[in-house]
């Protein structure tokens, strides 16, 4: 048997973690500063964004906890380790995002039939402050190399430009009487985050029933294997993610008879750097003759 395993590096996880940590504190100040501003501006729209918002902050809560959950050593019960706790989180915050939102929406769609105009002027400021606070954040974190860091990294640019549609509003509605604009705006943000939330959830649940990575092209990796001297054909290939991030693949391969250790070690080697190639960060091996394959057939 082979194995290859990717390792990481302690001090990027924990400048990762604090990223999420900053991301997060300013996520919740500024959700509640939302929920007050909602509230005096009579806008739905920052209402719905304050929703959203705690939900995001539930969310990079829940992540920093997962991160520091998942990277816990492998055990007797748990023989991949903890990767899969972030998956839990996802199908967590993505239902909680669903249920608040469609309520969110169900409200947004009365207020659109019996408009209330809101403050204008008040939605302008905290559309300004918006963008500043969730600026500050797309800048700390835009350097990250995780894959949770740029999930926040482009969720927080997304709420930047939610933040520019709210200004532009806001300013729209200074000079031409239209409220009817506010509960639009925030039925274009639920539905963006419904769209989001499914989609999400759709690839969560894809990772769970095991389907094999869209990143790696399988049949080229297959032929890539294929082509290598002493290979005389491959199968029982199953591939699949552990957590959306980290791949793992398994496959026997049916090699030439009489090779000696060294070019079985130098196969497995060439074999385990192709995976490595193609993201593969766990590859199992098996290596078996052709007599030894039907063998096992019998058996």
């Amino acid at each position: 048997m082979a194995h290859n395993h990717s390792h990481h590096h302690i001090g990027s996880e924990n400048k990762g973690q604090r990223n999420i940590v900053f991301a997060f504190l300013l996520n919740i100040v500024f959700a509640i500063i939302e929920l007050i501003g909602g509230l005096l501006t009579n806008s739905v729209a920052i209402l719905s964004d304050a929703v959203h918002d705690f939900m995001d902050s539930i969310s990079l809560g829940l992540a920093f906890y997962l991160e520091k959950k998942s990277n816990k050593s492998k055990t007797e019960k748990y023989t991949y380790g903890y990767r899969r706790y972030s998956l839990l989180g996802s199908v967590f915050i993505s239902s909680l995002l669903l249920f608040s939102s469609s309520l969110v929406l169900f409200e947004s769609i009365k207020r659109a039939f019996n408009p209330i105009a809101p403050d204008a002027k008040g939605m302008m400021l905290l559309a300004i402050l918006g963008i500043i606070v969730n600026g500050l954040a797309v800048l700390r974190i835009k350097k990250g190399e995780s894959f949770n860091e740029k999930a926040v990294y482009l969720h927080l640019l997304e709420d930047v430009l939610g933040w520019i549609s709210v200004l532009v509003v806001s300013i729209i509605m200074q000079f031409v009487y239209l409220p009817i604009l506010d509960p639009i705006l925030s039925i274009a943000i639920c539905l963006w985050v419904i769209y989001n939330a499914i989609k999400n959830l759709k690839n969560t649940f894809k990772v769970f029933l095991q389907e094999a990575p869209l990143d790696v092209e399988t049949d080229k990796l297959k032929q890539e294997v294929l082509n290598l001297n002493k290979v005389i054909s491959l199968h029982d290939f199953h591939l699949w993610s552990l957590d959306g991030q980290r791949h793992i693949l398994s496959m026997h391969i049916v090699r030439e008879d009489n090779l000696s250790q060294e070019e079985i070690i130098s196969l497995k080697c060439q074999i385990k750097e192709i995976c490595s190639n193609y993201n593969i960060n766990h590859a199992t091996l098996e290596m078996e003759t052709i007599s030894e394959e039907k063998e096992c057939e019998h058996c």
